[in-house]
């Protein structure tokens, strides 16, 4: 085939993947045709794919993963920020091989030292006095187990949470959601209120306000005066917003929306699942750059890098209330996710993946703020450490999300090996949340690939 001297140099200039040491096993399974017609058959009709033509994942390696052909991807999606420390980091995969041909599951009924080493070590990153951890399967478990905490620690039933919200996939958490591609009319709503998202870019204060987190707590106030009769059993909010878009809130607004609550007899919940485990670079938990201590701390995703395991880390008090019944979850820190959650914890302390999450953090926050200037589409960049997001919009004045742009962007960094996320209220932002492990040559072909997506637009 001849190529014209145009089409040679775009290939030249092409954004190359980083060198890596990784020869991907040869793949015997069904074709990528066959896996797509069962699942249309067998498979939930609900679940969605990014692509208009497909990707099959079947191997990772630390920040990359590959398709069935051995072609390889910069997984700076993460898995949906579940891959913390790398796709199938040794010394997790160890852990987990051994106590699987040990011991798979024990209930929680008997004695086993893997729950009470796992807790001691996840309880050792918290402040304060959140010490009792209660271990479930995923997200969506632990902010229900939240919610339960609440009532039955306060008494009452009222719950505040806040609009472009996430909180799971289950009855009581699209309860507490406010996004409406994830939330489906449920009874669990009833006796949920929630308040304004404190969102610089959208909202009516932004980033230069001086009081901007003060103002936007003013209307948890304003529920706690006026929607809750004053019987508010808890506050729960995500510590950054994820799928809403990773919106970052102004600096004190939790600080000043706990004290409404807590003054009101409520309790404060901080949803981790997404912005924990040093994914910020700057802190362990992210509730802590808003210089609060929650009374419950929910996590998931992350800190099982991939096993299906949540947490709740609450107070020796709300833990007692919650002591009256017996409480028990058959799968909910077996041995085999516990092994797992532990080396996950270990890899963060000895590869130091929370500073290493700030300094490529920095790096790509500073190719972003460099696409920023050239591409007129991209409305806002945001982010701490590696949870970025970059907002993009038809016109920077209106700020009408660009949508379909977003989505057209998604669709040729795949072509050119990165994989990415979106979210916010009308899929208009790119998500960035890769594995901690990423390095300053992952950093910077990323940003070569967003702004030759750009530049394509």
């Amino acid at each position: 085939m001849i190529t014209t001297e145009r089409e040679e140099t775009a290939t030249k200039t092409m954004p190359r993947l980083p060198a890596f040491d990784h020869q991907p096993g040869t793949y015997r399974g069904p074709s990528l045709d066959e896996v797509l017609r069962l699942r249309r058959e067998f498979l939930n009709p609900g679940i969605f794919l990014y692509y208009k033509t497909p990707i099959m994942i079947v191997e990772g390696k630390a920040q990359y993963v590959f398709d069935e052909h051995g072609r390889r991807y910069l997984d700076a999606l993460g898995g949906i920020v579940t891959v913390s420390v790398g796709h199938c980091h040794p010394h997790v995969v160890e852990a987990a091989r051994k106590q699987n041909e040990l011991l798979q599951h024990s209930s929680t009924i008997y004695l086993h030292p893997n729950i009470v080493r796992y807790a001691e070590k996840l309880a050792s990153t918290m402040p304060g006095d959140l010490k009792v951890c209660y271990f479930v399967n995923s997200g969506s478990e632990a902010n229900d187990l939240a919610v339960l905490m609440a009532r039955a620690y306060t008494g009452n039933y009222d719950l505040i949470a806040l609009r472009n919200s996430y909180h799971g996939g289950n009855a009581s958490g699209m309860g507490l959601t406010a996004h409406h591609t994830w939330k489906f009319n449920v009874p669990h709503s009833f006796g949920v209120h929630h308040a304004i998202a404190p969102d610089p870019y959208r909202g009516a204060w932004g980033r230069d306000h001086p009081d901007a987190g003060k103002n936007y707590a003013a209307d948890v106030k304003n529920l706690l005066d006026h929607a809750t009769s004053g019987q508010v059993a808890g506050f729960v909010a995500e510590s950054i917003q994820g799928v809403g878009g990773c919106v970052v809130f102004p600096d004190g607004y939790l600080q000043h929306a706990y004290a409404h609550v807590r003054a009101a007899g409520g309790v404060c919940i901080a949803d981790e699942v997404q912005a924990g485990l040093g994914r910020t670079g700057t802190h362990y938990w992210g509730f802590e750059t808003q210089g609060v201590v929650p009374d419950i701390v929910t996590m998931a995703k992350g800190i099982g890098n991939g096993a299906p395991l949540g947490a709740v880390v609450t107070t020796p008090a709300i833990a007692a209330a919650l002591a009256q019944r017996t409480h028990f979850n058959t799968f909910g820190g077996n041995p085999v996710v516990s092994a797992q959650g532990l080396a996950v914890l270990e890899v963060i302390e000895r590869e130091k993946l929370q500073a290493n999450s700030l300094a490529m953090g920095s790096r790509i926050t500073a190719g972003m703020q460099r696409l920023k200037e050239k591409h007129s589409i991209i409305g806002d960049t945001r982010g701490k450490g590696l949870l970025l997001g970059i907002e993009l919009v038809k016109d920077r004045s209106t700020k009408e999300p660009a949508k379909a742009e977003c989505a057209q962007v998604l669709e040729t960094c795949k072509e050119l090996g990165l994989l990415l996320g979106k979210g916010g209220l009308h899929g208009q932002t790119i998500r960035i949340s890769p594995p901690m492990c990423l390095n300053e040559a992952d950093a910077d072909f990323l940003i070569e690939v967003l702004d030759a997506a750009f530049s394509r637009l």
